[in-house]
């Protein structure tokens, strides 16, 4: 089978961000670019199933030459070929501008490659935006049939079937390929690179791929941090009940009850 996973590289989360009363906008000093959580997971997934049943594990984003670094990454740990899709800053433009240029890219790499691809994996959402809809609007783009969420993927005659996460459980669906699903967290880990294949992605080439970018649908009019938590009332006393009262008077006082 013939994967293509789509990454976006993202700020580390682990960083505690704030603003850049400069610029306006988040200060991401101190916080390394790395591949978003929920497509590292997907390329998890993608490696797995071909290790298990065959075929190759393709990765691609989106973005400038700084965006090579998560793929870099997707090739030390799965991924046995990579492309930049260029023409555009995925972190300037809308979900739909990100879909439509993946969808001009992902038959060019196909010829590139010398065969299409029959799954199309996208991480369930990023953790810098957490928009959660270019995986949707890609699907829609081809159309190919599309499931959200997904912690597994298994062959099933000339398809496949995949595991999706519920709020109550799983549901699993048997659909044909080509098809597009979004990945959430499965019941593994991402692995993690040797130093032979940390070193051996840094000397493969990531051929670029330029795409058009689509007009806007949304625009970014500022960023604004969340309001600092109030201090809370700490009640500090050996009695029990008097402490109980206390607590009922100050909720009563602020209207809680």
């Amino acid at each position: 089978m013939e994967i293509l996973v789509c990454f976006k590289q993202v700020p580390d989360d682990s960083v505690e961000i704030g603003m850049d009363a400069s610029t306006g906008k988040p200060d991401l000093k101190g916080a390394d670019p790395q591949g978003n959580a929920f497509d590292t997971y997907a390329l998890e997934m993608a490696a797995r199933y071909t290790e298990e049943h065959g075929g190759t594990v393709t990765a691609c984003t989106v973005g400038t030459e700084d965006d090579k670094v998560c793929l870099k990454n997707a090739l030390a740990v799965g991924a046995k070929k990579a492309y930049l899709v260029t023409g555009t800053d995925a972190e300037t433009q809308d979900a739909d501008q990100v879909a439509s240029v993946l969808a001009a890219a992902i038959p060019k790499m196909e010829e590139a490659n010398g065969a299409k691809f029959d799954l199309i994996l996208c991480g369930r959402e990023s953790t810098d935006n957490i928009g959660g809809q270019v995986g949707e609007l890609l699907a829609q783009k081809f159309p190919y049939p599309f499931v959200t969420n997904i912690v597994a993927v298994d062959p099933k005659d000339d398809g496949a079937t995949m595991k999706k996460e519920l709020d109550e459980g799983y549901q699993v669906l048997e659909l044909p390929l080509p098809a597009v699903a979004t990945v959430s967290k499965p019941n593994y880990d991402p692995r993690y690179p040797t130093i032979k294949n940390k070193l051996a992605a840094r000397r493969m080439q990531i051929p670029e791929i330029a795409a058009e970018p689509a007009d806007a649908k949304v625009e970014y009019l500022a960023f604004s941090e969340p309001p600092k938590r109030q201090a809370g009332v700490k009640i500090q006393d050996d009695d029990d009940e008097v402490a109980v009262k206390q607590a009922m008077e100050i909720l009563i006082s602020d209207k809680v009850l």
